[in-house]
C-alpha cells in the first residue's frame, strides 16, 4: 500500500481535480458533477479531499449535501461521490485512504450517516451495509444491483432518518449521461 498525504482541497487543485476524476471515470459526466457540487449549496469544503503522492494530486473524494425524504419529514443527510483515484494510482490503496479519512472527518464533524451509490464489495471494507436495511431507500440507475445503495452509520447515527434520498440540482449531469446512454 502505498500511503499518501490527505488534505482538504484547494482552489488550486480544481484544474487537476476534474482531469483526475474525468481520467478515473473515463467520463466529463463525473467532472461535471464535482464542479456543479463545489459551486452549489450542498458543497462541503471540508469533506472534499485529495490524496497527494510527491506533491502531485492522485485521488479525490467528495461529501456533501443530500435530501432525505419522508412523508413527515424533509431533512439533510450526506452522500459520498464521487471518489476518484487517478489510473495509474489506482490499487494501491489510495481510495481506501480517501474514505476512511472522509468517514473519520464526517464523524468527527457530527454527521448522522453517508450514504452512497457503489459496489457493495469495495465499499463493506469501510462498513457501508445496503441502505434498505436501515429504512433508507435510493433510485438507482438500472444497471446496478439494489445493493449498491449503501450506507455507513456514525456515532451521532439516529435510527429514526429514514426515506428515499433526494438528490439536489448538483447531480442532475449524472441522471442525463443515464438517460442518454446507449
Amino acid at each position: 500500500m502505498t500511503e499518501a498525504t490527505i488534505r482538504s482541497e484547494r482552489t488550486d487543485d480544481y484544474t487537476v481535480i476534474r482531469a483526475l476524476v474525468v481520467a478515473a471515470f473515463e467520463s466529463e459526466t463525473e467532472g461535471d458533477l464535482v464542479d456543479n457540487i463545489r459551486t452549489s449549496e450542498n458543497y462541503l469544503p471540508d469533506l472534499a479531499l485529495v490524496a497527494e503522492l510527491d506533491g502531485a494530486v492522485v485521488g479525490h473524494i467528495m461529501i456533501s449535501r443530500v435530501d432525505l425524504v419522508n412523508d413527515e419529514t424533509r431533512r439533510q443527510v450526506h452522500s459520498l461521490a464521487p471518489l476518484a483515484v487517478a489510473p495509474g494510482f489506482q490499487g494501491r490503496g489510495i481510495g481506501g485512504q480517501l474514505v476512511r479519512a472522509a468517514i473519520a472527518e464526517s464523524d468527527k464533524l457530527g454527521l448522522s450517516l453517508v450514504v452512497l451509490e457503489g459496489s457493495p464489495t469495495y465499499y463493506r471494507r469501510f462498513g457501508f451495509e445496503h441502505s434498505v436495511l436501515h429504512g433508507i431507500h435510493i433510485d438507482l440507475p438500472d444497471w446496478a444491483p439494489p445493493e449498491a445503495a449503501q450506507v455507513i452509520r456514525l456515532t451521532s447515527y439516529d435510527p429514526s432518518i429514514r426515506g428515499r434520498v433526494v438528490y439536489p440540482p448538483a447531480f442532475d449531469v449524472v441522471g442525463e449521461a443515464e438517460d442518454s446512454a446507449p
